[in-house]
């Protein structure tokens, strides 16, 4: 029969082997709660009743391989410049937009010539006429305003398509309007009117000329502002039974030419005969201030119906004729 003998030395080399087991145990369970996994039996003793806490679990790191990125959430997404590697990219930035100001010159990018700076572009009536059309108290102006527009006016009396004036040396539109003799607003008025024949039809200039002149005006303007509406306004007249001669005679060259270009068109060639207008009369052909209120009536009524008027052109800009305009 053998026997163990446990001598002083036996008993420290035991002890000293539970103290290692139970110094691994308290490692091992420590580990486990710095993972964030405590097993159950640690976690609820069982003479210790379940607890549920009510503190905020603790965001525990997430640690990525080299070179690999997670997807940003909202909180860590930056408003500012970003590095990509070893190259900072700055955020795009919007340059505030400058605008020139009112009363200042500024280029038109399709014609390169000088043009001003007004207040209210798109509701401004750019108006390009002889003396019937020549001041505020006119009877074109006057229908503009009425009708919502702030005008701005180019040309001069004794003026036309053709006719250069006899007493102050200006020139015709299509020569003034090349050789910036008028600087014309700047950006795209609402509406762009030619009123005139008048002066040509006094000058025995023929309808070859006329023509010629009011196409190059025509397309020189529709180059300078592609976007705006173009209206063709005839020659104040008797009609043509009343005596109404070459006045009459030039308003249906415009009528017809008109037409032919798809430009709309204004025909005030009979009105001192249609509205009883030739009692109003200054002189043969211009119209007193009563006689110009009373036109001025006709014409709103005539772009009204056309649906000419500021608020109509200004809510629907694209809905008027020029898709069988001829460009040449």
């Amino acid at each position: 029969m053998n026997s163990r003998t446990t001598g002083p030395s036996g008993v420290r080399d035991s002890v000293r082997k539970r103290t290692s087991r139970a110094a691994v145990m308290a490692l091992g369970l420590n580990l486990a709660v710095v993972a964030g996994f405590v097993p159950p039996a640690a976690a609820n003793p069982p003479d210790r009743p379940s607890v549920i806490s009510a503190e905020a679990p603790r965001a525990i790191p997430l640690l990525t391989p080299p070179g690999v990125s997670l997807p940003a959430g909202p909180e860590s997404r930056a408003t500012g410049p970003r590095t990509t590697g070893t190259t900072t990219v700055n955020a795009p930035v919007t340059p505030p937009v400058v605008r020139p100001q009112v009363g200042s010159f500024a280029k038109n990018p399709a014609t390169g010539r000088r043009e001003i700076v007004v207040p209210d572009i798109r509701r401004t009536a750019v108006l390009i006429g002889d003396s019937q059309a020549a001041g505020p108290d006119t009877w074109p102006q006057i229908a503009l305003r009425q009708l919502g527009y702030t005008v701005s006016f180019a040309g001069a009396g004794g003026t036309g398509f053709v006719a250069n004036s006899q007493h102050n040396g200006a020139a015709n539109y299509y020569d003034a309007f090349t050789s910036n003799a008028w600087v014309l607003p700047h950006g795209d008025p609402a509406l762009v009117v030619v009123q005139g024949g008048g002066n040509d039809a006094a000058n025995g200039a023929s309808d070859g000329d006329i023509l010629a002149s009011a196409n190059a005006l025509l397309l020189g303007l529709e180059r300078t502002y592609p976007a705006s509406r173009l209206v063709l306004i005839g020659t104040l007249s008797r009609s043509r039974r009343d005596g109404g001669g070459r006045r009459a005679e030039v308003d249906a060259l415009l009528r017809d030419f008109a037409t032919t270009r798809g430009i709309t068109f204004v025909s005030p060639g009979d009105w001192l005969t249609t509205h009883k207008l030739k009692g109003f009369l200054a002189d043969e052909v211009h119209l007193t201030s009563t006689g110009a209120q009373k036109a001025a009536v006709v014409l709103e009524q005539n772009l009204a119906a056309l649906k000419l008027g500021a608020p109509a052109v200004l809510s629907n800009p694209s809905q008027w004729p020029r898709w069988e305009r001829p460009l040449e």
